[in-house]
């Protein structure tokens, strides 16, 4: 029992260590989490889940000057990262918005 309790919470150690990198804290394993963003079924570089409410990122899209947190415009070719839309066990929870992107 003890022994599932470290496991788990070195499991959300690992977790929170891996989302709050970057100067800004808006990275996830390196990657900043705005730019140009292509959509993928396979190998993507972030798994995300997109959800109403409670997310890690407010995401806005745009046709232009992805720029700052939040801010992604979707490509077909040279992206900046790769996503795909998962339903369980996303890396980041994200929730489109009209205005202030970012973290919440």
């Amino acid at each position: 029992m003890k022994l599932g309790l470290v496991a788990l919470g070195l499991g959300v150690l690992v977790a929170n260590m891996a989302w709050a990198d970057g100067p800004d804290g808006c990275a996830f394993n390196g990657i900043d989490l705005y730019g140009d963003v292509e959509i993928v079924t396979s190998f993507p570089d972030v798994k995300v889940q997109i959800v109403t409410s409670f997310p890690d990122l407010n995401v806005q899209m745009v046709d232009s000057l992805p720029d700052s947190c939040g801010l992604w415009k979707i490509v077909t070719s040279l992206p900046d990262f790769k996503i795909q839309y998962v339903d369980r066990f996303p890396d980041i929870k994200i929730q489109f918005v009209d205005s202030f992107p970012g973290l919440p």
